[in-house]
């Protein structure tokens, strides 16, 4: 289709990790990840299994794109900042499971054009709507970009609670004091798909609209110590 975002990217599933190399990799973490940090994971029915469709979550560990990615059952292309892909095998690796960079201190239209192209080529897209991790463990305002991109790219959105991943040692938030003798286990939720409607009571749904919205359904499957700026009144 002409003119759409996705020209002049190509297949972006080309020199990714995809089928059988996907399942192995996946199941082979998954094995160390309940064996290492009793990783618990519920609600894969409600990914969908093909088609366009944005994954998004809250942020409390370093290794929360990892822990997503393992756990949803499709390969998930993640919005990560650009300084990642500087470090060297680090950076190799992401590219490989389809990450891309974003410049998280500019508006950056290449991001946004790369993640709408990810949609409509029918790629699973994550993001972490809050842009950075929160050191507290608790939600924090988001910024608009998870929502621009919900309104333009008009797929279903599948909400995620990550739990119990910000106690990890070296991979948590520091406020926390994270130690292996706190540490409980981590479990991550894959909430009920939605969309976002284009207008409500008659007014025209704006990128921070959407963006409260995904974050009041994230908020929704998190314990209530969890909800943070989103907890319900």
């Amino acid at each position: 289709m002409s003119g759409t975002p996705g020209d002049g990217f190509g297949d972006l599933r080309a020199g990714t990790v995809q089928g059988g190399g996907f399942r192995l990799t996946r199941a082979v973490l998954l094995g160390l990840s309940r064996l290492l940090i009793g990783l618990r994971i519920d609600g894969l029915h409600n990914v969908p299994r093909e088609g366009g469709v944005l994954i998004v979550s809250n942020h409390v560990c370093n290794a929360d794109p990892v822990f997503v990615s393992i756990a949803c059952p499709r390969p998930t292309h993640f919005m990560a900042k650009k300084e990642l892909f500087d470090i060297p095998v680090l950076g190799w690796a992401m590219r490989k499971f389809g990450e891309f960079p974003v410049d998280r201190g500019n508006a950056d239209r290449w991001a946004i054009r790369r993640a709408l192209a990810t949609v409509e080529q029918g790629i699973a897209l994550g993001m972490f709507p809050e842009g950075t991790r929160s050191r507290s463990g608790a939600l924090k305002q988001a910024l608009p970009g998870a929502g621009l991109i919900a309104l333009r790219g008009k797929v279903p959105i599948v909400p995620v609670a990550v739990i119990g991943t910000e106690k990890l040692p070296l991979l948590g938030s520091k406020a926390l004091g994270a130690s292996w003798r706190g540490f409980r286990g981590a479990r991550i939720v894959f909430g009920e798909p939605f969309t976002i409607p284009a207008q409500i009571d008659g007014k025209r749904v704006t990128s921070d609209k959407a963006t409260e919205l995904m974050m009041q359904k994230i908020a929704a499957i998190l314990p209530e110590h969890y909800r943070g700026v989103y907890a319900e009144p």
